[in-house]
């Protein structure tokens, strides 16, 4: 698989990153409280200001770091950062704007999204959220992946049973079938994982985490941590 070539970033579109202003989170709390598009056009530009370019300094700063753990993976402001806008069409909840900011880094071409595999990140007023894997898979995900757990189940035993892996991800609070999946035998090795319907793995901190400089390191800590994961997935489905 290609590696993706890091665009040239200029530190005049995006400044360094300094922290996630506190700003940014009293902007979002605010929407939550006026999530209205009279309103929000009339701070569009304190969003752009204090929510918007801090992330994408955050994804900036990200660049050169994931690019030695994941190089296939495509971490780019411009496209990585999740719109503002949410998607109302089969929703009941009919408010316009997310109340927190999100970026999901996938391979190339690939979509973002709750079937797409790779990194996420998102902070909101109260928590951050980083991890990665896949959300929801579609059922050809969902079975090509139980075939490779199936299959290479010692390698992904190994994963699972890593020491930093543990203390990081686990318990999983993931949506399972209550009985083994037809075809697989209810003593294999790895019966308790066939039975996942979702294959996301995160870790939850309170939203001050984001506003040191050193929030950065901390992402890189957390996103290496579940590169074996996201990469056993990867493999799986290509």
């Amino acid at each position: 698989m290609r590696q993706f070539k890091l665009p040239q970033i200029s530190e005049e579109t995006y400044p360094p990153f300094t922290g996630f202003p506190e700003e940014g989170i009293r902007f979002l709390q605010r929407l939550k409280r006026n999530n209205r598009r009279e309103w929000f056009q009339q701070h569009k530009e304190e969003y752009e200001r204090v929510v918007k370019l801090p992330m994408q300094s955050l994804i900036v700063a990200l660049q050169p770091r994931m690019a030695t753990f994941a190089p296939e993976f495509e971490v780019n402001p411009s496209k990585s950062l999740f719109r503002i806008y949410r998607d109302v069409r089969f929703s009941p909840d009919k408010t316009p704007y997310k109340t927190h900011v999100a970026a999901h880094f996938v391979v190339s071409g690939k979509p973002k999204g709750m079937s797409g595999l790779g990194y996420y990140l998102h902070i909101e007023p109260g928590e951050c959220y980083i991890g990665g894997g896949l959300y929801i898979p579609d059922p050809d995900q969902l079975k090509l992946i139980r075939r490779a757990i199936a299959t290479k189940w010692e390698e992904f035993l190994s994963i699972v049973h890593d020491e930093e892996f543990e203390e990081l991800f686990l318990p999983l609070e993931l949506e399972s079938t209550k009985r083994v999946p037809r075809g697989y035998s209810d003593d294999h090795p790895a019966a308790e994982w066939l039975k996942l319907k979702q294959f996301s793995i995160g870790v939850t901190s309170p939203h001050t985490l984001s506003f040191s400089p050193a929030f950065v390191d901390y992402v890189v800590r957390v996103f290496q941590a579940a590169t074996p994961w996201t990469h056993f997935l990867l493999k799986a489905l290509d």
